[in-house]
């Protein structure tokens, strides 16, 4: 599984012109499953983005979790993670999950971090045509893939 933490100041996803889901300062995540990944991978994802410390304390570092400053999860699936771009010039997504395996990982990934680390996690839908507005804070953004943690 490949996740991309975006920390912001709001993001919200809207489909056919309706919001659907939005949260104020937290992070933005996109994610990604491929093929092989399990609920193993969902949880140690979700440990990792529950308990990253990258929000500013007093001193200026990065070293506040989402809990300590009240932050939200906007969660977007996203199989283009995995997208190969080895020949050509038109990636090939072979290496993504197919929807039957990647949407219920998807959807234990956000319960994971809503059940276990009492996050407010906000969704758009999986496989719809979202389109996505948030504003990235500092700018932070960091990759998270588990065939490297």
């Amino acid at each position: 599984m490949r996740v991309v933490v975006q920390r912001c100041t709001r993001a919200e996803v809207r489909i056919d012109g309706a919001v659907v889901g939005t949260i104020g300062r937290g992070f933005m995540l996109l994610v990604g499953v491929t093929d092989g990944d399990t609920k193993t991978e969902a949880d140690v994802l979700a440990k990792k983005v529950a308990q990253m410390r990258v929000f500013e304390d007093e001193q200026g570092k990065m070293n506040l979790s989402l809990h300590e400053v009240d932050g939200a999860i906007l969660s977007i699936s996203q199989f283009t993670l995995y997208a190969d771009c080895k020949k050509g010039n038109r990636p090939s997504f072979i290496k993504a999950a197919r929807p039957e395996t990647a949407a219920p990982l998807y959807a234990y990934f956000n319960e994971v971090l809503r059940s276990q680390y009492g996050l407010q996690v906000e969704t758009g839908r999986f496989g719809a045509d979202m389109k996505v507005d948030f504003i990235n804070d500092g700018p932070v953004t960091i990759l998270l893939d588990t065939a490297e943690l």
